[in-house]
């Protein structure tokens, strides 16, 4: 399957696509054993092996995890970090809102921002400034 091109947002994740890249994000590396036994060990009827296998697979394959063979154990890490994920999805979301609902849907973000705390509201501008 054919990398992520990074100049496009990455595609939402499913959501044990989510769970199983929180796990990645928090170890940093692991197998497809450890996302099973991480996330099976908080649900009360676990999911099997092969599940996991085809989500990592898939994960991978969406260009958000880098696989490497360590003997006979494929070895998952991130490719693209859990703020660089969010901030990309963020960006797709709000322009997909503002593409379908116009200005109403920047009507709905001013008022949302002039309801934050002042120093919130600073701290956002910062960054918009790129500071």
């Amino acid at each position: 399957m054919p990398r992520r091109d990074r100049r496009t947002p990455p595609p939402a994740l499913t959501e044990l696509e989510a769970e199983a890249m929180e796990v990645v994000w928090e170890r940093g590396e692991c197998s497809v054993r450890d996302v099973m036994d991480s996330l099976n060990r908080r649900v009360t009827s676990p999911r099997a092996y092969t599940t996991y296998l085809t989500i990592m697979s898939r994960l991978d394959g969406k260009g958000f995890t880098e696989r490497e063979r360590v003997g006979k154990t494929d070895i998952y890490r991130p490719a693209i970090s859990r703020e660089e994920y969010r901030a990309a999805r963020a960006g797709a979301e709000v322009a997909a809102l503002v593409d379908q609902y116009g200005d109403a849907a920047l009507s709905h973000f001013a008022q949302q921002v002039a309801q934050l705390d002042p120093k919130r509201r600073r701290e956002l501008e910062r960054l918009g400034r790129g500071e």
